[in-house]
């Protein structure tokens, strides 16, 4: 009988034994996991982005401007004087019902129409409407002086991207398209976000302007209504379909400085990002030539007559730059949009048709208008259309057909 015991308690003591060695196992196990999925972590882990957004960020972008640091002293000014008055309040009110409970018998005492009270919370209010009101004043006329500009530039809200036109001050005449990178919009489509800084954030063409100079921001919008905003710069202005509005800022440090689209502006609202390159003087001027000579050496001659494959290669451009995104590279579209390959309208002879929903648009703004484009463009991707994927129709599109359709 003893000997029956003892097995039984050897046996649990093995048992228990046993089952701790298995849970130290799996607990090891577990922690070499944890440990995996954090070194995973940290390697898929972004950084803070100099002039754009940081990680778990709490406040206002680092101003780089006079204006975005007078912003900040101003919401930290308020955010101040409202942490005083939410205190005061809520602490004597506390104090009050603590104070003068019923449990302790407290009496309630009767008085009314008090001259000096009602001066009081009268006053003290006014006041502190007078003590906020003053400085944002003054914030916001310095922000809506748009004058002396040594530089203009106008931005244009597309859906969904930004058009900059240098109309005056050096640079004057460069213009440009401004669009999310398409690998940043190829790995947002497939759910597999990159672990960079600037996702959703890089363009192909940043907007170049010189340090230290007043840039006038002139913004409107061809469509819908879109918002410019730079938070680092203390710049964020409605661009508005028939209205021209204003903002400028004057950067005082070279670097690259991010900002988006601050207005829902469709379904494809995320993917409208603003970079503004900063550049010293030099850099500049030199910058500016450069593009000037770009834009004559790309100038066309409307007149020409190209052939069918040099303008296929053109328009493959066209369409990655401009297209893609929404189209996708197989031309088959995708959710609501239309696929272009096998399309009717580009398989359809009368080729003034696509013509049409190019330089107007269709389906009530869900296709944009891209008279933004130059003829060879148009021509270009039309052709390039018509002549990919299964579209084999040997059609071609000539830059005098789009002038024709644009009178």
């Amino acid at each position: 009988m003893e000997a029956s015991k003892m097995k039984t308690i050897y046996a649990l003591f093995g048992g228990a034994a046993q089952a701790a060695t298995t849970a130290r196992r799996r607990s090891g196990e577990a922690l070499l996991g944890l440990s995996a999925l954090l070194a995973t972590g940290s390697a898929l882990a972004v950084n803070n982005l100099p002039g754009g957004p940081a990680v778990n960020q709490l406040d206002l972008h680092p101003p780089m401007t006079r204006i975005a640091a007078e912003q900040q002293w101003l919401h930290y000014f308020v955010m101040i004087i409202c942490t005083v008055i939410f205190l005061g309040v809520f602490g004597v009110m506390f104090y009050s019902i603590f104070k003068h409970r019923r449990s302790k018998g407290a009496q309630a005492a009767n008085f009314h129409e008090s001259t000096t009270v009602e001066i009081v919370w009268t006053t003290v209010p006014f006041l502190i409407v007078i003590a906020m009101a003053l400085p944002a004043t003054k914030v916001v006329v310095a922000m809506k002086d748009t004058t002396n500009a040594d530089l203009t530039i106008k931005a244009t809200g597309y859906q969904w991207k930004w058009g900059y036109d240098y109309i005056k001050g050096e640079g004057e005449g460069i213009s440009f398209l401004s669009t999310l990178d398409v690998t940043h919009r190829m790995m947002s489509d497939s759910g597999k976000p990159p672990p960079t800084d600037d996702y959703l954030l890089k363009v192909d063409n940043p907007l170049v302007v010189p340090v230290d100079k007043k840039v006038r921001i002139i913004t409107t919008a061809n469509d819908v209504i879109h918002a410019w905003m730079v938070p680092s710069l203390g710049v964020k202005q409605d661009a508005i379909p028939g209205f021209v509005r204003d903002t400028w800022f004057r950067a005082e440090k070279t670097g690259d400085y991010y900002g988006q689209c601050a207005e829902l502006c469709g379904k494809e609202h995320a993917y409208m990002p603003i970079h503004v390159k900063v550049l010293s003087q030099a850099d500049y001027a030199a910058w500016a030539e450069g593009e000037k000579k770009k834009l004559a050496a790309k100038a066309d001659d409307p007149a020409k007559v190209w052939a069918l494959p040099d303008l296929v290669a053109r328009g493959a451009t066209v369409y990655a730059a401009n297209c893609q995104a929404c189209h996708q590279a197989n031309g088959k579209g995708m959710g609501p949009i239309k696929a272009v390959d096998g399309a009717a309208v580009v398989l359809d002879a009368d080729k003034s048709k696509q013509i049409a929903i190019l330089l107007n648009g269709a389906n009530n703004g869900a296709m944009p208008a891209w008279k933004q484009l130059s003829d060879t463009e148009l021509a270009a991707v039309i052709t390039y259309t018509k002549n990919n994927w299964s579209n084999q129709t040997g059609q071609i599109v000539q830059p005098a057909d789009i002038v024709a359709a644009r009178k």
